[in-house]
Formats: C-alpha cells, sequence, structure tokens
C-alpha cells in the first residue's frame, strides 16, 4: 500500500489530487491547518486526517510523529500548502509581506521535508511533489505572450521560483527519492478568487502523475501538462 501525505489538502488542487490518489489505492493523509475542514475533507476521501501548520514547526513535527506511529513510512509527500501573498503593487511590497509568503511557499515546504525525510528514505521508491507555478518561471514570465507575463505578484512569483531550486536541490542531496516541481497552470482556486482557466480536475493532472512515478522516474525537474517546463 503507498502511503501518501499531501499538505493543504482540505481544498482545491490538493483536494483534487487526494481524491485521485485514493481512487488509485493509496492511504492518503489529507494534512489541512483547520481541524474541523481537515476532518470533513478526509471523511469524504476515506482518507487519514492529520493537523499540520507548515508555518509551525512543533506543528510539523508532531505531524510527522503521527503518521511514524501510524503508517511507519512515507512513500509520496505532495508540498501543496501555499498562499497568494501580498496583493500589493510590486514597489509596494515590504519586507514583512516576501516573509510571510516565504514562510508557507518555501520555507514551509522545507520543514515539511525535513521532518518527513526519514519516513521517505524508510520506503521502496519514495517522491515528492512540490507545487510551484508557471509563476515562478523566468522563461514565462518575461514572455508577453504568456499568461504569467501579466501577473506583477513580487512575493508569489518569488517564492515559486525559490521552490523550483529548493526541489532541485533537495533531488542532487537525496538521489535516492524523486524529487520534482510541478506547474498546474492557471487553476481556478481559492488563491486567484477562481479565476483561472483550468478546472481544479485539469491543473491536478500534473500533480497526480509526478505522484505516481516509480523509482526509475525523473528527479530534480520542473513539469507542467506538456512534460518538462522552461524555468
Amino acid at each position: 500500500m503507498t502511503t501518501t501525505l499531501i499538505t493543504g489538502a482540505n481544498k482545491g488542487l490538493g483536494y483534487e489530487t487526494a481524491r485521485r490518489l485514493v481512487e488509485a489505492g493509496h492511504t492518503v493523509y489529507v494534512g489541512a491547518r483547520d481541524a474541523r475542514r481537515g476532518e470533513e475533507a478526509a471523511e469524504k476521501l476515506e482518507a487519514r486526517f492529520v493537523r499540520i501548520d507548515v508555518t509551525d514547526e512543533d506543528s510539523v513535527q508532531a505531524a510527522a510523529a503521527f503518521v511514524r506511529e501510524e503508517a511507519g513510512r512515507l512513500d509520496v509527500l505532495v508540498n501543496n500548502a501555499g498562499i497568494a501573498g501580498a496583493r500589493k503593487a510590486v514597489g509596494e511590497v515590504t519586507g514583512a509581506d516576501m516573509r510571510d509568503t516565504f514562510d508557507t511557499n518555501v520555507f514551509g515546504a522545507v520543514r515539511v521535508t525535513r521532518a518527513f525525510l526519514p519516513l521517505l528514505e524508510g520506503g521502496p521508491s519514495p517522491v515528492v511533489v512540490n507545487v510551484s507555478s508557471g509563476l515562478g518561471s523566468l522563461a514565462a514570465t518575461n514572455d508577453p505572450d504568456r499568461i504569467e507575463f501579466t501577473v506583477p505578484a513580487l512575493a508569489y512569483c518569488s517564492s515559486k521560483t525559490a521552490l523550483v531550486m529548493v526541489t532541485s536541490q533537495y533531488a542532487k542531496a537525496f538521489p535516492g527519492i524523486r524529487f520534482n516541481a510541478v506547474d498546474p497552470g492557471y487553476t481556478a482556486t481559492d488563491l486567484n478568487g477562481h479565476t483561472g482557466t483550468n478546472t481544479v480536475e485539469e491543473g491536478a493532472d500534473i500533480i497526480v502523475r509526478m505522484a505516481s512515478i516509480g523509482a526509475d522516474g525523473p528527479t530534480g525537474g520542473f513539469f507542467d501538462a506538456d512534460g518538462p517546463a522552461a524555468w
């Protein structure tokens, strides 16, 4: 049985990814900060719930201890939890705004990954998927023909760029674990007020695909629905 943890899984892309992986036979831990929403989501999905606030080290460590006690190992980690951050003009963004966004989108992924590394290393073909964005791509955000070019989101975009590099560094340091970052595309979620052009089902496709690779799958890459993405 494949054991999977998805952070931020009580709604949106995390929820749909959980639904699909449960359907594929995974034992899925729905990670969420809000216990009520997380428990409700887990019940609907026929999954397990674990409370985890990726910005809180104690919460992350408690979640790792919980999964260790129940499952003994972790096969797939999906670092999906993220925030949009400050919705301000670029020149108005403060250092505090940047710190708050990075605390969830980058530092949160690092906290969770570090806490769960011992459990991942205990599995036969462990996989980590970091949910980044086309807004973290230098190529996409500098191409006038791409929608990413039109989005002035200093904190969010830079946090998603950083997450791709975080992925690359982990992949080199832990060759026995498949680490990849993904771009779900412009997906209609709470993060963008449901203005995205992709459905949640479409956006989750690449997350599910990369969560399902085996030991011979790629590592250290950045992927979208069409394959390797320009960065």
